[in-house]
């Protein structure tokens, strides 16, 4: 593999209308908790933003604030704050690293946005235990240090077929949860915004699944590490009109790479499929040595996750019962290998790479048998990159070099180059 030639990163132009829009939603945040016009409610990423939005909350999302520590490495060193008063080095760094973040008083949200200190103080804090109980434990920290309310959804876990018993037990919470927002909001709820919200969101959805599925072409148009930055505006402003915009946006710009055969790795020789969280603080060293050895990790479960074909405006309860349910980290063993298959098909995979992270258990799902079984029934190379999302004291940068370099010459004389 010595003759390769030398990499040429590609940059997604719609990415300058993405920092302004995440700019504006980070200083809505703050104004609204500033002069206290507005009320602010913290979401888990996966959770009813739609019924907050709907309300007229302003929605913050701290997953959102714990992959942004990750990626500016601030994490390693904030999680042992956490640790020290209490949270195991073992569950989730997000929260430990979120939780170290407020215990400090820094955040990257200041860095980046001057004149922000830093996350918004919510007036309410609502979770989805669809991610992991984690969140739960995470949501209620801050509900005693704010002395605000926390309000949950417990879901269902390791769900196969969808029931109209499962639908309708979240749809039932979901509608619980209303005269308690109404009393925090200070409003009735709205019952066409609310419908309006969801339909946006489905509008929101619909383009991010296209520009994901848009990787399927031959060379990919995009990278998973591409689609980590890209899927901002699905997690934080789904709901709203500038999500659409910009999604719209991207996929034209995405859809003029493919016509001029412009692909995200030159020469792609390798096309990878990425299984679980990212290392968030690794996402370039890692996206560099891919696109030297002509690997395009192009498709992932994980940007998937903010892919929600059942939103319905015209039935919001029980459509975001059904989207929320859907979510992968939800399903069963059966359902996630029948979908590891279409994704293979679908994407024209070789490889398939899967991230044992750490502290996040609910989502790295190479722990029971699950590797042998995809790389036996479809025979595919496969990875285990052992890490972490956002603690880099479990990740060994030479030992993840050396496994993939081995990988890729496997994937190469497999292929027979």
């Amino acid at each position: 593999m010595s003759d390769r030639p030398k990499q040429t990163f590609k940059k997604i132009h719609a990415s300058g209308r993405m920092k302004e829009i995440m700019e504006a939603h980070f200083r809505e945040l703050d104004e609204a908790a500033r002069t206290k016009k507005q009320k602010v409610a913290w979401c888990t990423s996966v959770g009813p933003a739609e019924l907050l939005k709907g309300m007229g909350f302003q929605v913050f999302f701290p997953e959102n604030h714990g992959a942004m520590l990750g990626a500016t490495r601030m994490a390693t060193d904030l999680i042992p704050l956490a640790n020290a008063i209490g949270y195991s080095p073992d569950i989730c760094s997000y929260l430990t690293s979120d939780i170290g973040s407020y215990l400090k008083g820094e955040s990257p949200i200041s860095r980046a946005y001057p004149g922000i200190d830093g996350p918004p103080r919510p007036d309410v804090l609502v979770f989805n235990t669809n991610q992991c109980r984690d969140v739960q434990d995470w949501f209620n920290f801050y509900g005693r240090e704010f002395n605000v309310p926390v309000i949950g959804i417990q879901t269902h876990r390791g769900v196969g077929e969808i029931t109209r018993a499962h639908v309708d037990s979240i749809s039932a919470q979901l509608k619980a949860m209303v005269p308690k927002l109404e009393e925090i909001a200070g409003t009735k709820l709205d019952m066409d915004a609310f419908k309006r919200v969801v339909g946006l969101s489905r509008q929101c959805t619909d383009l991010w699944k296209e520009v994901l599925e848009i990787a399927s072409h031959k060379p990919s148009p995009l990278t998973f590490f591409d689609g980590t930055i890209q899927m901002g505006p699905a997690v934080i402003l789904r709901g709203e009109e500038r999500a659409v915009d910009y999604y719209r946006l991207l996929l034209a710009e995405l859809k003029q790479r493919v016509e001029a055969g412009v692909a995200a790795v030159d020469g792609e020789k390798f096309r990878i499929y990425w299984e679980g969280m990212p290392i968030w603080g690794k996402l370039r060293d890692l996206s560099t040595q891919f696109a030297d050895l002509q690997a395009c990790v192009l498709a992932s479960t994980y940007c998937s996750s903010w892919v929600f074909p059942a939103l319905d405006p015209d039935a919001p309860f029980d459509s975001m019962a059904r989207a929320y349910l859907e979510l992968f980290i939800v399903r069963d063993e059966d359902y996630k290998e029948a979908y590891f298959a279409r994704q293979i098909s679908r994407y024209g995979i070789d490889g398939m790479i899967f991230h044992d992270a750490k502290t996040c258990p609910n989502n790295s799902n190479n722990r029971y048998g699950m590797v042998e079984r995809i790389s036996e029934g479809h025979d595919l190379p496969t990875l285990v990159l052992h890490g972490d999302l956002n603690d880099l004291r479990c990740y060994s940068e030479e030992q993840a070099r050396t496994n993939i370099e081995a990988y890729i010459e496997q994937l190469a004389e497999k292929k027979g180059l």
